[in-house]
């Protein structure tokens, strides 16, 4: 998808067309792991409620090292998530689908934030 734009061009009468590239954001993830942590749902100060758990992701190989993992916090939001979440069991395989957040909060220390997967779907394989 472009988006085409018209430029006057200053000092002539003849106007310029300008074809500028135009992208629609996307944040989807999609990942399958195993869980390492247990599920532990949250009531936050605002009354909403939040179940967290953590996920490994086996990735390829690099310059000869051993078998390379990324660890993964995932934060289910939804009711249907959140039940989902509450169901899994560490050393379980699952499917999440969502988006990436980042997510701040005051800490003792002042501002603090990390990155999640926001599960808007959890399944248990």
């Amino acid at each position: 998808m472009a988006k085409i734009l018209e430029k006057k061009i200053i000092g002539k009468s003849k106007k310029k067309t300008v074809v500028k590239p135009e992208f629609d954001p996307v944040n989807e993830v999609f990942l399958v792991g195993r869980v390492t942590s247990l599920a532990i749902e949250k009531i936050l100060p605002s009354g909403d409620k939040v179940v967290e758990f953590r996920v490994v992701i086996g990735r390829a190989k690099s310059r000869g090292a051993k078998k390379e993992v990324d660890s993964l916090d995932i934060a289910a939001w939804s009711a249907t998530a959140r039940k989902a979440a509450l169901a899994v069991k560490i050393d379980s395989w699952v499917q999440v689908s969502g988006s990436v957040r980042r997510r701040f909060w005051r800490a003792p220390t002042g501002l603090a934030s990390r990155w999640q997967v926001e599960a808007s779907e959890v399944v248990r394989l």
